[in-house]
């Protein structure tokens, strides 16, 4: 069985399932669903919590036997086992297998760890597990969701908010939920009922928007131009290292500029999108970079890009991130990007 965050309370309610499976990388999700599933459980008389982390050198037999094993303290326990990743051979596989054989309601199972691949989703033991319990994936919660999330957070709080401050909010702690959800506290123990206007927001809010090299690359797929600038802003505001950095985009544009040329070919866009890969959560913003990127306007911008990697190893007298925020204009704009020159102090 597979759910969504959004999705959890309603599921609890169901009844007992003998596995939990809570994987991704979004740090307030993971805690919350961790915290209420094992409220759940606890509610429902699982008093002992015992916790297992599962690295390369982890004992399977450790947890097969805490599994069978009658307790001295209480007769319903929560077994929690933290994956380090979502890599367990073998010899983990076949730990999971025989575990599933003895399966009982006397203990609640709950795994947890990074973000699984697509591949580790597929293999034997994990479906097996995903399909005696429940499968919670956990994702990045941005645009529509974010403000759909916000509005339910507002409601549980009992917090009152202009719609403008919704707005507000969002810009400001995109990427960072954790921030977000604390600053959501903050006001309600401040306003309580009191409805909280943009000028009471603004007084008491700071800038903590968070965001990773995978969340401007999606939103330069999309073309916003405006929010990829902030966010250049932002990940240099962060300290994030500027060659990391370009070795990402290097390698969406190139892709794209592979794509293209695919394109002009004769391939069709789902053929393209079968060989490299791309998930169907994915697939509308390529689609949109596709028809609005042209294949000379990689080229372009690849030439341009390996400028501003040499700029930013040979030269201080000059903000990289500044630079490379001409490669994002050039790849839909090439046509104002191109007269002017990168190395703007000699020329």
């Amino acid at each position: 069985m597979r759910i969504y965050h959004n999705q959890l309370s309603n599921t609890l309610k169901q009844g007992f399932k003998p596995v939990w499976l809570v994987f991704g990388d979004e740090p307030w999700q993971k805690n919350d669903a961790l915290n209420n599933i094992k409220t759940a459980a606890k509610q429902q008389g699982f008093d002992e919590l015992v916790r297992f982390s599962v690295d390369d050198k982890f004992n399977w037999d450790d947890l097969f036997q805490e599994y069978q094993s009658m307790s001295l303290f209480s007769s319903l326990r929560i077994i929690e086992v933290e994956f380090v990743n979502g890599k367990i051979g073998d010899v983990g596989a076949k730990a999971i297998a025989q575990l599933l054989t003895v399966l009982h309601q006397d203990v609640q199972l709950v795994f947890h760890g990074p973000k699984l691949d697509a591949a580790t989703q597929k293999r034997k033991w994990f479906k097996s597990l995903e399909a005696t319990g429940c499968f919670l994936p956990l994702y990045d919660i941005e645009g529509k969701q974010l403000k759909q999330w916000l509005a339910n957070q507002a409601r549980v709080l009992q917090l009152s908010l202009q719609p403008d401050v919704f707005e507000l909010i969002a810009e400001l702690f995109e990427g960072n939920l954790p921030a977000l959800a604390q600053e959501l506290e903050k006001l309600s123990i401040l306003f309580g009922l009191q409805m909280v206007s943009v000028e009471d927001a603004e007084q008491l809010l700071i800038k903590q928007a968070k965001f990773n090299p995978f969340q401007l690359l999606d939103t330069l797929l999309i073309g916003d131009l405006k929010k990829c600038l902030a966010m250049l802003d932002q990940l240099q505001h962060d300290g994030s290292a500027f060659g990391q950095l370009v070795w990402f985009v290097h390698k969406e544009i190139n892709q794209l500029h592979a794509m293209l040329s695919q394109l002009s070919q004769g391939a069709t866009q789902n053929e393209i999108f079968k060989q490299y890969r791309i998930w169907d959560k994915k697939k509308p913003l390529y689609q949109h970079a596709l028809s609005h990127i042209s294949l000379a306007n990689t080229e372009q911008a690849l030439g341009r890009l390996a400028q501003v990697d040499l700029l930013s190893k040979t030269s201080s007298d000059f903000n990289p991130f500044i630079l490379l925020s001409d490669i994002f204009i050039c790849l839909y704009h090439s046509e104002f990007s191109e007269k002017f020159s990168l190395d703007y102090e000699y020329n």
